[in-house]
């Protein structure tokens, strides 16, 4: 199993859990765990891996909702007992190329 599938597993359980960014960033733009959870089970991909993070191994999963909000996820990866979401927001269009690869 990859690791997105494994991320989606635990996120599909409810095994995460998330830092207080997280939740200070999920009121401050209004995102619901209910899209969080539908982002990430829909279609969805890894956009970026930190291996070498300072607080342990995370990535960045670029994800959608049924209607079409983008998210980003970082959250550690699937091999910890509960997925650590570290942060969550809707990517800014003038930041990113197609939600995808940070612009220079």
């Amino acid at each position: 199993m990859g690791m997105l599938e494994g991320i989606q597993r635990k996120i599909r359980k409810r095994h995460y859990e998330f830092s207080k960014h997280a939740v200070d960033q999920s009121i401050i733009r209004d995102i619901s765990v209910a899209e969080l959870e539908e982002a990430i089970s829909g279609r969805c991909e890894i956009i970026e891996d930190y291996p070498d993070d300072k607080y342990g191994p995370s990535c960045l999963i670029l994800g959608f909702t049924k209607t079409g909000r983008p998210f980003h996820l970082q959250c550690s990866y699937p091999s910890r007992q509960l997925i650590k979401i570290i942060t969550i927001y809707e990517p800014d269009p003038d930041l990113w190329v197609d939600f995808r690869v940070r612009k220079k």
